[in-house]
């Protein structure tokens, strides 16, 4: 239902004009990748065709296609890493650890946490909604997952208002009442909202309540570059909790999947995915400062008021009245969720930033996003943006994860959802204090062993350290671990700092069934804790 519709009118153009003008391989190419989404064997075929040419290069930069493939064609993604390669590739800032909260969660996408601390989770592929509980055992790992929804139509944006749970479909804003405490929804489904715009290249929805207590809703393009035939298309919408009351409250926004209000200045921005085929670096991806009636360039301008050169000529009129993104990101880097700080356990320094998802390319030569960014604002009101969350593309440029959503938790720590891992990982602040991170196979690990070798009797400490070493040579674990005693070939693992992870007994546990592709080596439970010690005194040296 649409009602009470007030329009806030975008500059509009001649609906005649068509999609990518151009020759002939820029509209085949243009063409196959708009119907990638269509689930047909021949389309499949052509896409794979012109993907395999892009990749070696035999067509032009601007049709260039680096992604993971498997995701980009199929929806298929890959099983979450193994917690050490989530050790050794991921990168956080001086004082944070991160950690895998969740995993088998396929397609994870917008994330909401719940008034008692439960993690709600979306899965638009599956038409589902699942509920992380809180970790009570404050061990890093969530405490168990449950489908909470399911059977919705393509499910994304999720947010709490008055009692009731929201969440966006595809063309419609569905709600029921919440029982956080009992984890549970009560009564039927309402479909507040209906007839969305629906399908189309962009068809996520994202819902948010703002401070004025409107609902605010982002419609995305259904197409790269296009004069949309829906003015809804390409904009963010806004209604009373009831459905009733729709406006169109900012326009030419191609695809806007996050946004938060700024603590303080309660100024509302939102993220934007720049459009495709046009070159490795261009146009910037965008983060735009959202006012009532705001236009925002697409589809005629892009970045600071550049012409686009398909559907830019004769436009001057709409680009001058264009607003300007407050901060570029990297072309086709696509950000997603976006979250202010506000938790006062955060440090002082990531206090009031946002944090942003960048997806990550797919139109570049070599890919480029797949992180979580901070952007921190000046007195001055500039915007600098620095890394928080990387190391999901390896030197091969093999991904291991592609980050959706950026949640923070009652507990101060940082969750993010990747819907190519199926999982959601977790950013504690530890300052200098010991560093826990949860193991996938494992019981968690706790705090430094320092403090538990220091107990031991140092007689006691030492006989058992000379036994771990004889036991570490007799097993050549130097193969593996020692640059200058490693197998021709072979990339050792050092295994400094496992001080900062593990006390004696977990490491003891760990070794009792190893993360692959560490072998499991017959020792009993005595011959264990006289290896941990070893490892353990060796690392603090």
């Amino acid at each position: 239902m649409r009602k009470g519709r007030a329009i806030v009118k975008a500059p509009r153009g001649n609906r005649d004009e068509k999609e990518l003008r151009g020759g002939p391989l820029r509209l085949l190419c243009g063409a196959v990748w708009h119907r990638l989404v269509r689930p047909l064997a021949l389309a499949a075929l052509i896409a794979l065709g012109l993907l395999g040419a892009c990749q070696v290069g035999l067509l032009p930069e601007r049709f260039a296609v680096n992604a993971p493939i498997g995701q980009l064609l199929l929806g298929r993604g890959i099983a979450a890493a193994p917690e050490e390669e989530l050790r050794r590739q991921l990168v956080v800032p001086k004082g944070f650890v991160v950690s895998l909260y969740a995993a088998n969660l396929p397609n994870a996408r917008f994330l909401r946490f719940t008034e008692s601390g439960d993690l709600l989770v979306s899965s638009p592929r599956n038409g589902r909604v699942s509920l992380l509980a809180r970790d009570a055992d404050d061990d890093g790992r969530a405490d168990g997952v449950h489908t909470l929804l399911e059977g919705l139509d393509r499910p994304h944006g999720l947010d709490f208002h008055e009692g009731w749970l929201y969440v966006a479909e595809g063309s419609a804003i569905a709600r029921l009442r919440y029982d956080a405490a009992a984890r549970r929804t009560m009564g039927a489904i309402e479909r507040v909202v209906t007839g969305l715009p629906n399908g189309g290249n962009h068809w996520t929805r994202t819902v948010r309540f703002g401070p004025d207590g409107g609902m605010y809703v982002t419609v995305g393009s259904s197409c790269n570059v296009c004069i949309e035939e829906d003015s809804r298309r390409a904009a963010m919408l806004r209604f009373q909790p009831d459905g009733t009351g729709e406006q169109i409250y900012a326009t030419g926004l191609r695809n806007s999947v996050g946004f938060d209000w700024q603590p303080g200045s309660g100024d509302l921005y939102a993220t934007d995915n720049g459009r495709d085929l046009l070159g490795d670096d261009t146009p910037p991806c965008e983060l735009n400062r959202i006012v009532a009636g705001g236009f925002y360039g697409w589809p005629f301008a892009y970045g600071d008021r550049q012409r686009d050169p398909d559907l830019g000529p004769g436009r001057d009129a709409e680009i001058a009245a264009s607003i300007p993104p407050s901060h570029p990101f990297a072309a086709h880097n696509a950000p997603l969720g976006i979250t202010f700080v506000r938790s006062s356990q955060a440090p002082a320094e990531l206090r009031g930033a946002a944090l942003v998802a960048l997806h990550g390319s797919w139109n570049r030569t070599r890919k480029d996003g797949y992180q979580v960014v901070s952007l921190h604002w000046s007195p001055a009101g500039t915007i600098a943006e620095r890394p928080f969350l990387s190391g999901f593309i390896g030197a091969d440029e093999r991904a291991i994860g592609r980050p959706v959503d950026v949640a923070e938790g009652p507990d101060g720590a940082i969750y993010v959802s990747d819907d190519y891992a199926g999982a959601v990982y977790r950013v504690a602040w530890v300052g200098d204090g010991p560093a826990r991170v949860a193991s996938g196979a494992q019981p968690p690990v706790s705090v430094p062993s320092r403090e538990a070798l220091g107990v031991l009797p140092a007689a006691e400490r030492a006989a058992m350290s000379a036994r771990g070493r004889a036991l570490y040579e007799a097993h050549a674990c130097f193969r593996c671990h020692e640059t200058a005693r490693a197998e021709p070939g072979a990339i050792a693992v050092p295994l400094s700092g496992l001080a900062a992870r593990y006390d004696v007994e977990h490491l003891a546990d760990f070794l009792a069934a190893p993360q692959p592709p560490m072998p499991l080596f017959p020792l009993d439970a005595a011959q264990r804790r006289d290896l941990a010690v070893h490892l353990l005194a060796d690392s603090t040296r």
